[in-house]
């Protein structure tokens, strides 16, 4: 492997003393040399081992073998060293491979492209001073073959996983405690050993205190986070016990020993397991485990296969997560060639739903959010938006919406926050909003509508009263709980087509007790009329919520939009919203729209008893003078109203999310 003759490429040369010199002080000369004559078989090159490989490679280790049987992808961008534009769909053996030789021109190098399994684990193991571990987290059938095969030879071990933004990693010697003997998955189910190797991995869980999105977590679709700064961290503990077990040199804590390091929390621990997950408090875990690991599957957020196809469906895929009421989405795609489109939007109105009221215009404002999220969403891909309303015949308008390309447009900053946008139905801190994000917000609602800020204990008193009375109105009616049992998803924590119960803020005793009353409007009749229904369900809905927040806001027009313009003013004020919301969550800032006050003050002014009976046709005209108290304009009435602030808790682990494109396109005409 020494030739003794400096390697020559071009006008460039290559000698291995010079290369690793600088490494000469923390090892000695001749460890060194034993790094070069040493040989480390690396079983997979992705998230970890491509790192391994280099950081190994860049200490001066002079012979690998290397298994991997994927190519590179764009979702490895995050934390695959040899993950690049360039490497797109190229054999990750190949890709590292090459990347170690160009660190090394003189190392010795077998790339096994078809992954390990039983027929060659022999000729990738052998002659090899150390087996680094650096599998997908669910290989563990290739994983614990190839630890056993490793232990029969005599062939140290060593394996790190990136958990969160910290790393774990364990050494296991010859001789010692086994990888089988530490993790005990002989003879478990798959999804049970995930359970054992994720209990075994993390015997404190330090990056449980900051796991930002639990959703992202699916051990049954075999789908998890990770980042970078955790991939490091793992090459670094890996080569630093590679060379204290290759050189002999420093003592080695093999297992029971575990060690744990999280950057994050800035805390590092070394423990000793001694019956590895057979100890009474690793087994009480698993026995935990084993419960939650279906709770994470059926919570997890589903997989979305990223956006394809032409343009305008790529357009489309962003656009889609405009918001609408009770996530209806009422629009369909026309598709009319490369550039153009036209939307159907359909209104439900009062008959079939309740709070589609006034010509359907929350249903014409939901529109005007998607009109603007079209035209973000073209940004990104350097065109320009316009659309034109092209009327409605009874529940049914058309709007032409034509796409131009302009090169050199600059994506709008507000598209990245197409899909993040969200209703966050949980209390809000109560520190203020500041004077600059005030001026952003209402800038971005242009000259021709006006907001309101309803600040400070008493103001935000009084909203939270008048969304109670709303709500009051809402869960007595019967018209409203139609809705309600249609739209609310009790099975699904991410919803494509309907808002799921868990994310619509009460707690889980209440909505249990809410999911067996509402199976028939009679129970719901009874637990009103006798029982109090609504008094927890306003309590929790609207009272705690509208005081944990920084203001409520209402939205109205500066001046009323001319006569026969009320459709184009709705879109066009939708439009001014989506932009106000996506503005706010750019901020930093959380939403709950709230247009139940809206709805029931409108219907205040009806007679008969076409929507409301007496009693709730007085108690909607109470609701109505409080709402009316706070329009701009006696003769216009508000446009939109909602509640903002800045979130206390992560992301709900719940949400509705949308259908996807395909399921929205309508055939042409």
């Amino acid at each position: 492997m020494d030739s003794g003759k400096p390697f020559t490429q071009g006008q460039r040369s290559f000698d291995y003393r010079e290369a690793f010199s600088r490494n000469i002080g923390w090892l000695t000369e001749r460890e060194q040399v034993v790094l070069r004559r040493s040989r480390v078989a690396i079983a997979g090159m992705g998230g970890v081992g491509g790192i391994h490989l280099l950081t190994l490679a860049r200490l001066g280790v002079g012979a690998f073998r290397i298994a991997d049987l994927d190519r590179f992808e764009l979702a490895n961008m995050n934390r695959q060293a040899g993950a690049g534009m360039s490497s797109l769909g190229r054999e990750k053996v190949e890709v590292m491979a090459a990347a170690a030789r160009d660190i090394n021109p003189e190392v010795a190098l077998d790339a096994f492209p078809d992954g390990v399994n039983e027929g060659n684990a022999g000729a990738f193991l052998a002659g090899a001073d150390l087996f680094v571990d650096a599998l997908d987290f669910f290989a563990l059938e290739v994983r614990r073959m190839l630890f056993a095969r490793a232990a029969a030879l005599g062939i140290p071990a060593v394996t790190a996983a990136p958990i969160g933004f910290g790393t774990t990693y364990f050494v296991f010697l010859p001789g010692g405690m086994s990888f089988e003997e530490y993790f005990r998955l002989d003879g478990l189910a798959p999804e049970r050993q995930y359970v054992n190797f994720a209990v075994g991995l993390t015997p404190r869980g330090f990056h449980r205190a900051y796991l930002a999105d639990p959703s992202r977590m699916d051990l049954a679709g075999r789908r998890g986070p990770s980042t970078a700064a955790a991939v490091q961290l793992c090459a670094g503990v890996v080569g630093t016990e590679a060379v204290k077990i290759l050189t002999g040199r420093g003592r080695v804590w093999p297992a029971p020993w575990y060690h744990q390091f999280d950057a994050f929390q800035g805390r590092w621990l070394r423990g000793r397991l001694v019956l590895g997950n057979r100890g009474p408090l690793q087994t009480l875990k698993r026995q935990v485990g084993y419960r939650v690991y279906g709770r994470l599957s059926r919570n997890a957020r589903p997989a979305e296969e990223p956006a394809t196809g032409s343009r305008i469906e790529r357009i489309l895929d962003l656009a889609r997560w405009a918001p609408s009421g009770d996530n209806a989405q009422p629009w369909r795609f026309e598709l009319r060639g490369a550039n153009e489109l036209v939307v159907h939007i359909h209104v439900e109105g009062e008959s079939r739903n309740v709070y589609d009221f006034d010509g359907g215009r929350p249903t014409l404002l939901s529109a005007g959010f998607l009109l603007e999220s079209l035209r973000l969403a073209a940004s990104r891909f350097a065109c320009d938006s316009q659309w034109e309303y092209r009327g409605g015949e009874g529940a049914n308008h058309r709007i032409a919406v034509k796409f131009t390309p302009q090169p050199g447009l600059a994506e709008d900053p507000l598209c990245d926050f197409l899909a993040a946008r969200s209703v966050d139905r949980r209390r809000y801190l109560t520190t203020p909003l500041m004077a600059a994000e005030k001026a952003a917000l209402e800038a971005a609602l242009g000259p021709n509508l006006a907001i309101a800020w309803h600040e400070g204990r008493d103001a935000r008193w009084r909203m939270a009263r008048i969304n109670a009375r709303a709500t009051d109105i809402r869960l007595r009616l019967r018209a409203a709980y139609e809705v309600h049992r249609r739209v609310l998803d009790w099975d699904r924590p991410f919803s494509p087509d309907g808002v799921p119960a868990a994310a619509i803020g009460l707690d889980p005793m209440t909505l249990r007790l809410m999911r067996s009353v509402m199976r028939t409007w009679r129970r719901v009749d009874v637990m009103n009329r006798f029982f109090g229904g609504t008094v927890m369900p306003r309590f929790q809905l609207d009272i705690v919520p509208g005081l944990a927040c920084a203001a409520h806001f209402t939205v109205g027009w500066r001046t009323p939009p001319g006569a026969g313009k009320d459709v184009a003013a709705l879109l066009e004020a939708g439009g001014l919203l989506q932009r106000f919301w996506l503005l706010a969550t750019n901020l930093g800032l959380v939403v709950q729209p709230s247009l139940a006050p809206l709805c029931f003050a409108h219907y205040a002014g009806r007679t008969g008893a076409d929507v409301l009976d007496a009693r709730g046709l007085a108690r909607a005209r109470d609701l109505a003078r409080h709402v009316d108290a706070l329009r701009f304009d006696p003769a216009t009435p508000l446009v939109f109203m909602g509640r903002i602030g800045r979130p206390i808790a992560n992301p709900s682990p719940s949400r509705s999310i949308r259908r996807m494109v395909t399921s929205l396109l309508a055939p042409p005409g």
